[in-house]
């Protein structure tokens, strides 16, 4: 995987015209917002990095922590709490003390995308930092992609076919020394039309602990 100097784009990142043209729109309407590409949360140490698509609007692009503040973060953070992956509270505030334990996450695209679609292009655009992201965390043994975009820009990152390691849920995929674990999005609408409940949610998260567990 190539690697860059940094797993963080510039706070006025330029790579994506139409990102940085929604960003500064939004730098209008809400002041008071991050409104920035939204940096990993967790250390360069975990075993476990969470890849998620984009930052939310009024979600990750408010608080500048990922999935903290919109409804994905809810579940997100309980079934890491629930797994042993984080430890504190989750108040849906950066500064709610939360800590992830072992695990660190990450978007696939770091700039919140109008209507929360980035572009083919941006998302190639934004793979050197997923790409860096990876090269930094030298004791990586597990990815959990959230959702299809996620588990083929993570594919791609990788340089794995995407037709060698089909997304599905629940389903797992050897890449070099890491494992590929798949899960629906937990978004407000999965969660909602019961595509993904809490327990599916968790039988996942359970099953990477019992692989880490098991890789040591």
């Amino acid at each position: 995987m190539p690697a860059i100097p940094s797993s963080e784009p510039k706070r006025d990142c330029a790579i994506c015209p139409r990102l940085a043209e929604f960003r500064f729109e939004n730098e209008q309407e809400y002041p008071d917002f991050f409104n920035a590409p939204v940096p990993s949360f967790g250390a360069a140490s975990a075993k476990l990095l969470i890849v998620g698509l984009a930052p939310g609007l009024k979600g990750a692009n408010r608080t500048g922590r990922p999935f903290t503040g919109d409804y994905a973060g809810d579940l997100l953070y309980e079934t890491l709490l629930n797994t042993g992956f984080a430890t504190g509270t989750y108040d849906k505030r950066p500064d709610d003390g939360l800590r992830l334990v072992d695990c660190r996450i990450a978007n696939a695209v770091r700039c919140v995308p109008p209507q929360n679609k980035p572009t083919p292009q941006e998302a190639a655009n934004c793979r050197p930092f997923l790409a860096a992201t990876f090269a930094e965390m030298k004791r990586l043994t597990a990815v959990l992609a959230l959702g299809r975009i996620a588990h083929e820009a993570v594919l791609r990152t990788c340089d794995v076919p995407l037709k060698s390691a089909p997304f599905a849920h629940g389903a797992h995929h050897k890449i070099g020394h890491i494992t590929l674990f798949d899960s629906f999005h937990c978004s407000r609408y999965n969660t909602q039309t019961r595509r993904l409940t809490p327990e599916m949610f968790d039988s996942v998260l359970t099953s990477i602990r019992a692989h880490i567990n098991a890789v040591g």
